[in-house]
């Protein structure tokens, strides 16, 4: 019995310690895993002798084992839950990395549309000259870089030579002396050597001077090259000044229309004031005469020739008025058949703007279509 007993007790710490590697499994599977134990657990209870191990032991027992496996399950849990906040930051993370590439390459399209927009609206042959200024820069800036790199790969062999030369003369110069009883003729062939490096060294240096001389020269070029393409104004500015002239007439032609009313206006009324005060001196004229005129026949009849003579006159300005009245009215007909002509013109004009824009679009069609081919 006792021998039942060891052996349950080793099956029961072997069933306890395979539980944590049973954890990574399915909750169903757990489950069943855990009532197989229960169940095994109270067959060898019940095979035990209720002297060796009593109802608080096994009670003991279980809630050591459950202890343990809310223990693992729980620290499994927070590796779950701080693998997943990881991942929701790298996803976070990567997402805002994701919008703003996005947003970059929209820029960078929208920039490459203009760009294309404002090449098919120069002119060609600048645009050639340009890209050849542009590419042989980039050559010059090539070769200033490759000729660089070669000065310095040389300044440092020669620099090592020069300092090799030095030890080998520090090092053997007093043997070579005493032996050979001439130095300078020793010397003779590493001093030429040096002269001929700094020969080399200075040319190498008036011929970079020469290349960024003529770098810079090209760079101007292209620099007044680029001013007066950004001087050219492209098809959508010229339109929008001509909006804007068209706009700044039409405020123009309604200013001065208006200022036309009021002097015709002014005109207007300065006649007929004009008039009433001749009316008004006339009939005071009359006014005072006329008891006068009235006392003798002959003052009478020269007061009635008198006033017929006025009459005559007002019926001759009348007659003026209206002589006047009618060419202004056929001036009027006149400027109204004008208008009208220009109107027609204007619809003509208009008309033949947009057919003309019509084709420039198809000839930039076809321009791209011929670019896209040969290219």
């Amino acid at each position: 019995m006792t021998k039942m007993t060891a052996m349950a007790n080793e099956e029961s710490r072997l069933t306890a310690s395979s539980m944590g590697q049973i954890v990574g499994l399915c909750s169903a599977e757990i489950k069943q895993i855990v009532s197989e134990y229960a169940e095994k657990q109270s067959e060898l209870s019940a095979e035990e002798s209720p002297e060796k191990l009593g109802t608080s032991q096994l009670h003991r027992r279980k809630v050591i084992s459950l202890n343990k496996q809310i223990l693992q399950k729980t620290k499994h849990l927070e590796e779950l839950q701080a693998n997943h906040t990881n991942l929701q930051a790298r996803y976070d993370e990567m997402k805002k990395t994701l919008t703003e590439l996005k947003s970059y390459s929209e820029k960078l399209d929208k920039e490459q549309a203009s760009l294309e927009k404002i090449e098919s609206k120069a002119d060609p042959s600048i645009l050639q000259n340009l890209r050849a200024l542009v590419a042989m820069n980039e050559n010059l800036k090539s070769q200033e870089r490759e000729f660089k790199a070669h000065c310095r790969e040389e300044m440092t062999r020669l620099q090592q030579e020069i300092e090799n030369l030095k030890a080998d003369r520090a090092l053997g110069g007093e043997e070579k002396t005493l032996s050979s009883g001439e130095p300078h003729d020793a010397l003779t062939p590493v001093m030429s050597h040096n002269e001929d490096l700094d020969r080399r060294y200075n040319m190498e240096k008036e011929k970079l001077y020469k290349i960024r001389l003529l770098q810079a020269r090209r760079n101007r070029e292209i620099a007044i090259l680029h001013r007066k393409i950004d001087e050219v104004p492209s098809r959508a500015e010229l339109i929008q000044y001509q909006k804007r002239f068209i706009e700044l007439y039409r405020q123009i032609s309604a200013v001065h229309k208006e200022t036309k009313q009021f002097f015709t206006l002014y005109n207007t009324l300065d006649d007929k004031k004009v008039y009433l005060e001749k009316e008004i001196s006339l009939l005071n004229s009359i006014h005072e005469n006329f008891s006068q005129a009235m006392a003798s026949p002959a003052a009478r009849d020269q007061f009635l020739r008198q006033m017929e003579q006025i009459v005559e006159g007002i019926k001759q300005s009348r007659m003026k008025m209206e002589k006047k009245k009618q060419e202004n009215k056929m001036r009027r007909d006149q400027l109204n058949d004008q208008y009208l002509e220009l109107l027609e013109k204007q619809r003509l004009y208009f008309k033949t703007v947009k057919e003309f824009k019509e084709e420039g679009r198809k000839n930039e069609v076809l321009l791209s279509k011929v670019k896209a081919k040969a290219s």
